[in-house]
């Protein structure tokens, strides 16, 4: 599933493409990738139909476009979601299920989505109680992410320091700071040579927030390479692959050799998914939070 710097590379190409248009026409062609706007898809395309799309914003892993009547238009994109921007004589894609036109000549947003998890609706936009932003209402609850402006490292440390599990957990925890996913989190783990089931209660204040930093550093890095992409669904806008894959320290290197210290890398059974590090340098502590 995208992680921040994916989402962040899709957001910052719908922006250049679709703010400061007007749509001018919806078609939904598959009802399921509507289901989460409760009145329907009509409701759905009406709702959006002669708005304007002011700006393409972003929390974590959350991505939304502001229109003009003080809603949003939320796209969520699953396993396999992708926001392009296609020539309307393009022809269409295998999995296409909503577009969406503008009233000039620009190419259409199209939202193609072959496992059908992800999503489009519209919501409310409302004042969310962190930063003080207007964000979908279905965001509210999401804790701003390392790079929004007026995040606070150490109230997250206080917080992060509170909780009575293992430190990955409370790093993909987005009540407490959103956009890290699995890939980043076992990445800045390596970087600051912890375990991933070391417990919370174990770390300093400082530690926390150089592990936040370290973060912020690989998705920083993630971002600077159009992402992580893993197969051909992850694209951004124009269809294009990341490829911080070829980067990466310990996520998806099972086996081969540690860059510090040469011992090979594991992969372990972590909350239905892997995590992986090095035995070498994050070694197993005492009192692990499985």
């Amino acid at each position: 599933m995208p992680e921040l710097p994916e989402v962040e590379v899709v957001r910052s190409g719908l922006d250049r493409w679709v703010s400061g248009r007007t749509i001018s026409t919806v078609q939904v062609r598959l009802d399921r990738s509507v289901r989460h706007h409760s009145a329907g898809p009509k409701d759905f395309s009406d709702r959006l139909s002669g708005r304007t799309i002011t700006s393409v914003q972003r929390r974590g892993k959350f991505l939304w476009m502001v229109l003009d009547d003080e809603h949003a238009l939320l796209a969520h994109l699953g396993m396999s979601g992708q926001l392009l921007m296609q020539p309307r004589q393009e022809p269409d894609e295998k999995h296409l299920h909503v577009r969406i036109s503008f009233d000039d000549d620009a190419p259409e947003l199209r939202f193609v989505d072959q496992r059908t998890f992800g999503g489009l609706r519209v919501e409310d936009l409302v004042t969310e109680p962190w930063l003080g932003r207007w964000v979908p209402t279905s965001v509210g609850h999401i804790a701003p992410d390392p790079f929004e402006p007026g995040f606070d490292s150490s109230l997250v440390a206080r917080a992060l320091r509170k909780k009575a599990t293992g430190i990955k957990r409370a790093l993909l925890d987005q009540g407490l700071i959103s956009g890290i996913g699995n890939i980043y989190a076992d990445e800045a783990l390596w970087l600051a040579r912890r375990h991933y089931a070391r417990p919370t209660g174990a770390f300093t204040g400082p530690q926390v927030r150089e592990l936040i930093a370290h973060a912020q550093d690989v998705m920083s890095a993630a971002l600077a390479q159009g992402g992580t992409s893993f197969d051909s669904l992850y694209v951004d806008v124009n269809g294009s692959s990341g490829y911080f894959d070829r980067s990466l320290n310990v996520y998806g290197q099972e086996g081969l050799p540690c860059q510090r210290c040469g011992r090979a890398i594991v992969r372990e059974p972590f909350m239905n998914r892997s995590s992986f590090r090095c035995p070498g340098c994050q070694r197993t502590p005492p009192n692990a939070h499985w």
